[in-house]
């Protein structure tokens, strides 16, 4: 992705006539198309694109990888649907899908990161269940502004969201392990 934003020829939603990329006014998802937006043949998009399959592939095995730390087998379930899932919608971004697949991609990662938070709510990893509410608030405000249409702020959410999901992800793969999920079950007297 960096090949292509140094590349990048220009043009924004705010002003079609800019160069370069703009990280306040453009989407990532300008990356993508043939044509930059100020009408100059964008040649670095294939960067963009191998770029959108290595950040699909590593948001699916993350989701498969925390699916193996959960004591719960519903929750297992669910982030392994998810993880693959996630493979192909967010790939699929970067495609003239870009609309459906971010409906459907966010909607997941949403879905995963409520499974994730609810379980991490009842560990003792108190920085992660601050940044697992940050990261859901983040991601939502976000598809507000999408929902509502508010281009010029959105374009700047969707690098905080991107920003603070890859953090939450590093910390959440790197900081946990199987033993901070297994639920505490109450000792039983047998009858």
């Amino acid at each position: 992705m960096a090949v292509t934003v140094s590349f990048y020829p220009g043009g924004s939603l705010l002003d079609k006539n800019s160069t370069g990329f703009d990280w306040i006014k453009n989407f990532m998802s300008n990356l993508f198309e043939k044509k930059a937006l100020n009408g100059a043949e964008n040649s670095y998009r294939i960067y963009a694109i191998i770029g959108m399959a290595f950040h699909s592939v590593a948001y699916g095995l993350f989701f498969l990888n925390m699916s193996k730390k959960m004591s719960s087998a519903s929750a297992a379930t669910v982030l392994k649907i998810v993880g693959i899932a996630n493979i192909l919608f967010n790939f699929l971004i970067a495609t003239h899908l870009h609309d459906l697949m971010i409906t459907i991609s966010s909607t997941l990662s949403l879905l995963g990161l409520y499974y994730i938070t609810f379980y991490i709510l009842k560990t003792k990893l108190q920085l992660l269940k601050f940044c697992c509410v940050i990261c859901m608030l983040t991601f939502y405000y976000t598809l507000f502004l999408y929902g509502a249409g508010d281009w010029g702020l959105l374009a700047v959410m969707q690098k905080i969201a991107l920003i603070s999901s890859m953090l939450l992800i590093l910390g959440l793969e790197y900081l946990t392990k199987k033993e901070d999920f297994k639920q505490i079950v109450p000792d039983t007297q047998n009858v």
